[in-house]
């Protein structure tokens, strides 16, 4: 069985970001790995994230066309809508963690999913919540994954 994989936003940014070339290889291998075993989820909070970070925060930034359909491919990763039962887990996590709020609501959303894994930069690796370990993948092989 695959490991079902949250993404952050992050990851999505470096793999159309070739200024960071190994970040950006790595991540797209990642990506390629989740798209053909299916394995791969997000959240509505992550592709506006992602929108907003390709489209006017890169240098160069995607042209808005192009991360469009970016977005529009990622739907089949069925994201997950931040309503009331994530904010309900969000809270949830408020009270057990020091993370911010919006790594809350990534890490709610990824508990929504039923992943067993988040892959983030930004947060603590190696860290368990409820069942979710968070892997950095740039310090992680695909391999390393059951």
């Amino acid at each position: 069985m695959t490991a079902i994989c949250f993404v952050d936003t992050n990851i999505l940014v470096y793999a159309c970001d070739p200024g960071h070339s190994q970040k950006h290889s790595v991540a797209r291998d990642w990506l390629r790995h989740l798209w053909n075993t299916r394995s791969g989820r997000i959240s509505t909070q992550v592709l506006k994230e992602y929108y907003q970070v390709v489209t006017r925060k890169l240098e160069p930034g995607l042209p808005p066309e192009k991360a469009r359909a970016d977005i529009r491919d990622l739907h089949t990763w069925q994201p997950v809508d931040i309503d009331l039962e994530v904010m309900e887990l969000a809270w949830a996590l408020e009270d057990q963690t020091n993370y911010s709020w919006w790594d809350i609501l990534i890490l709610a959303a990824a508990q929504r999913a039923k992943c067993q894994y988040l892959l983030s930069e930004d947060l603590q690796p190696e860290h368990t919540i409820n069942n979710l370990t968070i892997i950095n993948p740039f310090t992680h092989s695909i391999n390393e994954l059951p």
